[in-house]
């Protein structure tokens, strides 16, 4: 999972995860945990899309589904909203706690690493936030993301935004990739039209910057679904 400010899936998936077990799995950490050590990055800039969504809104709980360097997490805390970020990787999650203490905000950040593949964070949420939970390893993708519809509060939001591009920076540099439209996501979702409502389904363009200051124009697919009030 990677984003502006290069945020990753818990492998299994932010930090997703294998669908696989054993050396999968581990296979899939150790991926995830090198890239985090190489780079680096602690903090980092909030996902464009993620402030626009949730910067009208009450603050409440939020979710971050594979925090990777935490900047999304630090700027949900920042403006009120209590957070859970889960991880696959420890240096992630442990470099996310220490800023966040840092910052005085370890009251309103929670870290935990989380094999998403495994299991789902416990709790119910007003926002959960899927930011680019692409990884290239197996990940029950769509699974996870039920899980996440799941968790919400009465009129709850779950904020899914992936990869419609592939920008110079990415670790998946397949020719070949395909990227699922929102419809098509929303699709695989399968979720009770009584119960979720897709608020916002769209393809929209923006420049980015990728970690080594490379810019370029690239597509998100973005998709947001409320749990309708009881």
């Amino acid at each position: 999972m990677d984003s502006p400010h290069t945020r990753h899936p818990t492998p299994g998936p932010a930090g997703g995860a294998s669908d696989q077990g054993g050396a999968g799995a581990e296979e899939a950490a150790a991926f995830w945990e090198r890239l985090h050590r190489a780079r680096r990055a602690r903090g980092g800039r909030v996902n464009p899309l993620l402030a626009e969504t949730a910067a009208p809104l009450r603050p409440g709980a939020a979710l971050d589904l594979g925090c990777g360097a935490g900047g999304d997490a630090l700027w949900l805390a920042r403006h009120g909203w209590r957070v859970t970020a889960v991880d696959i990787s420890a240096t992630a999650v442990a470099r996310l706690r220490d800023h966040a203490r840092e910052l005085s905000l370890a009251d309103r950040v929670s870290t935990e690493r989380h094999d998403l593949a495994a299991g789902f964070p416990a709790g119910r949420f007003d926002l959960v936030s899927a930011q680019y939970l692409h990884t290239p390893f197996a990940l029950p993708r769509e699974r996870v993301l039920r899980a996440a519809a799941r968790a919400l509060n009465p009129g709850g939001l779950l904020l899914i935004v992936d990869h419609g591009s592939t920008a110079p920076w990415s670790w998946n540099q397949d020719p070949d990739a395909r990227h699922p439209t929102p419809a098509e996501v929303a699709a695989g979702l399968d979720l009770d039209p009584a119960r979720w409502s897709v608020l916002r389904a769209d393809m929209p363009r923006r420049r980015a910057t990728g970690p080594g200051g490379q810019s370029a124009t690239v597509t998100d697919n973005v998709l947001l679904v409320r749990r309708n009030p009881a």
